[in-house]
Formats: C-alpha cells, structure tokens, sequence
C-alpha cells in the first residue's frame, strides 16, 4: 500500500467569473462539474481537474459572496502550490504569463526548486515550483530526514532556526 494523493484542495472566493478564468485559460484547469455542499454559503463547489486529473489533481473553488479578503500571518494557509516538472516546464509557464501579461513574482530560486508566483482576482496567492533540483541536492537520499538541511541562503541563520523546532 501507499498513499497516492490527499485528495483536493478547497479554495473560497466571494466571485467565481474572474478566478475561473485564471484557472482556466492561464493556468489549463478544466472545469468538470458541480456539486452541493451546505457547509458553504452559496451552497455550491466548483470542481476544477489539474493535468492529468487523478489523486489530489482536483481543485475545488467554493462562491462565499460574503468573503472577506484573507489576512496573510501565522496560522493560515498563505497559497496554493502547483507543481512542474522541470525547469523547461517553468519557463514555459513563465513565457505563458508573461504573454499573457499577467502580473508575477518573476522567477524566485529556493535552492531546492524554483518558484513563480502570481495572485488571482479574488486575492488567492498561487505558486508554480518546479520538482528540479529537487532535495536530494546537498544530501543522499539514503541519510535524508536525518539531520537538517538548509539552503545556503539559511546557512546562517541555522542556529536561531534549529531552536526554533519542536521535537517530533
């Protein structure tokens, strides 16, 4: 056995017209359908399928008219992350918004894998990481989770952040 996804990701919006745009034609999600859910005000979750479709490849964005706009801090869930395989795949994303002249971070090296960054109508914050480098980078697979690694722009700030951790 194995676990293969945790299923989807749950977005809320106050308007759905000009986020479902982002989703669809800049991003290529593909809307697949509808369903009801009371726990929500309007009632209805809009399903969005990511790639392939599959385990945790679904996107589902719930209309909140009465929303107000999220205060990033400690607590929250800032963003939502999409994944790219490699680097030609980010910069084939990178290309895509910037013809579509939409606004972004332009391109932010975590060390690990590099990031893009934009936000949707409603606020939400979106990242696209690639998989490359990927963490096996500064440390074997084997031995990896055994200690702390940092990407060197952390180097040297490891003390104050390794006081910081509470045991597992």
């Amino acid at each position: 056995h194995q676990i293969r996804g945790l299923g989807p990701v749950t977005i809320s919006v106050p308007k759905l017209e000009r986020t479902e745009v982002v989703l669809t034609q800049l991003l290529g999600l593909e809307r697949i359908g509808s369903y009801r859910d009371a726990a929500h005000a309007t009632g209805e979750i809009h399903v969005f399928r990511i790639g392939e479709g599959g385990p945790a490849a679904e996107l589902h964005v719930a209309v909140e008219p009465d929303l107000q706009q999220a205060r990033e801090g400690a607590g929250g869930v800032h963003h939502l992350a999409l994944r790219t395989p490699t680097f030609a795949d980010y910069d084939a994303w990178a290309e895509r918004l910037r013809a579509a002249g939409y606004p972004n971070s332009g391109p932010v090296d975590r060390f690990y894998f590099r990031s893009l960054y934009l936000r949707e109508p409603n606020g939400i914050l979106i990242e696209i990481a690639t998989d490359e480098p990927g963490f096996a980078t500064d440390e074997p697979a084997e031995t990896m989770g055994e200690a702390l690694s940092l990407p060197p722009f952390l180097e040297g700030r490891r003390a104050a952040i390794e006081a910081g951790l509470k045991p597992l």
